[in-house]
């Protein structure tokens, strides 16, 4: 008989589940396709507003940026919102902004309602990580956090492809249209089937009381590394993915867009990253795991000084697969760590997050262009490193505490 009783609230719960996964997936997609669909029309942006690849960088660094400054405000205010109803908006809106900037001819607008964008997409990466943390059953949230993140991946490569290809065929224009047209039809699916929150309250905090609290995370020792290794880890992989096109339709190796646009398959390798990590995550100790996967990141850099395509492609691939399984497992150590204030706690990281893919991704542009790909790829190689002894510090601080309690009892 309880068995009975309990069978329907279990098959609810999987279902519930199950729409969570889906909706945040599809919340992934739309964020990262819509954020970075400029990164794979550089030259094309550069022949269009008669620039130079520095500045039509900008078109990417003023989506990430405005991500970066969304975020700062949300630190503030997020969990003064219904998370579901404030992703949905973020959605909706972001795809608006994104249809209207196919049709701007001067760059300066452009970077500005790239930068509006990026501030609207906060919204969802602001309390997303919360929103899982608080409505998914814990032996689940290593599966579910690796789905979103799988979502942004898949989103990542999905509009890096389709930009590629259509900008190359028709034009730029025509393929942000069309990213921003399927952006907004999945905002309008995920408004309709995402379940309302039901372990989380709106709580209004003072400004005051914030403060304390962020000033509280941000001297939390676990935290403020995991925000730091975000930062250099992802404006590291925004770099070469910025560049690396430019690098392979040179005379260096001629290839033609349609085969530059097979490079940003290499995703399926973040896709592989973030659910192998997130699953050992349930079993392991997911500050160990993090460490593994920027040593194989510094792995794949180091191949990427290989002047040969094959190898170029497996270095490719094995940082892509080592950088989600770094994001992954920081994003889950944040949310673990953050006793309160969760949705200002995963706001700092993808503070840092998008702050370092703005400030390093457009500062290594300027190295690759001066000095070219070896030296460009050297200076990344030791914001890698910098990362994985800064991964460490929890480790030794914990060692320290350790040797002082048994030095203090003998």
């Amino acid at each position: 008989m309880k068995a009975m009783l309990r069978t329907p609230i279990a098959t609810d719960s999987r279902k519930r589940f199950r729409t969570i996964r889906n909706c945040m997936f599809l919340s992934g997609l739309s964020v990262f396709a819509q954020l970075y669909l400029f990164q794979p029309m550089l030259s094309e942006l550069c022949v269009f507003f008669h620039t130079d690849l520095a500045n039509s960088s900008l078109a990417v660094s003023a989506s990430t940026l405005g991500m970066a400054v969304g975020l700062f405000l949300f630190a503030f205010k997020a969990d003064d919102f219904v998370r579901e109803r404030l992703m949905g908006i973020g959605l909706l809106v972001s795809a608006v902004l994104t249809l209207a900037s196919a049709f701007i001819t001067v760059f300066p607008l452009l970077l500005v309602v790239g930068f509006l964008k990026g501030m609207v997409l906060s919204a969802v990466s602001a309390v997303a990580l919360a929103y899982l943390t608080d409505e998914v059953d814990k032996p689940m949230i290593g599966l579910a956090i690796s789905l979103y993140l799988s979502g942004n991946t898949i989103g990542g490569m999905s509009g890096r492809v389709a930009g590629t290809l259509l900008s190359g065929w028709v034009g730029w224009q025509y393929a942000v249209a069309v990213i921003g047209g399927v952006s907004l039809v999945l905002g309008y699916f995920f408004i309709r089937k995402i379940p309302a929150s039901g372990h989380s309250t709106v709580v209004p905090v003072s400004f005051k009381e914030k403060i304390r609290q962020m000033k509280s995370l941000l001297l939390h020792p676990q935290l403020i590394c995991m925000y730091l290794v975000a930062a250099l880890s992802m404006g590291t992989f925004v770099s070469v993915y910025n560049y690396l096109s430019v690098l392979l339709v040179s005379p260096a190796f001629g290839l033609s867009h349609e085969v530059v646009a097979m490079i940003f398959m290499m995703y399926t390798a973040g896709v592989a990253g973030s659910l192998v990590t997130g699953r050992l995550s349930d079993r392991y100790n997911p500050g160990m795991l993090l460490q593994w996967a920027l040593l194989l990141m510094c792995v794949g850099l180091v191949l990427l000084l290989v002047m040969h395509l094959g190898v170029l492609i497996l270095g490719l691939g094995l940082f892509t697969f080592a950088f989600f399984g770094t994001h992954t497992m920081a994003s889950r150590i944040v949310s673990a760590h953050a006793a309160f204030a969760k949705s200002t706690a995963t706001s700092i990281y993808w503070l840092f997050y998008y702050a370092g893919s703005s400030l390093i991704g457009s500062l290594t542009g300027i190295v690759f262009t001066r000095y070219g790909w070896n030296l460009f790829v050297e200076l990344l190689l030791v914001l890698i490193v910098m990362a994985l002894a800064v991964s460490l510090i929890p480790v030794a601080h914990v060692w320290y505490s350790r040797f002082r309690v048994q030095v203090a009892r003998n």
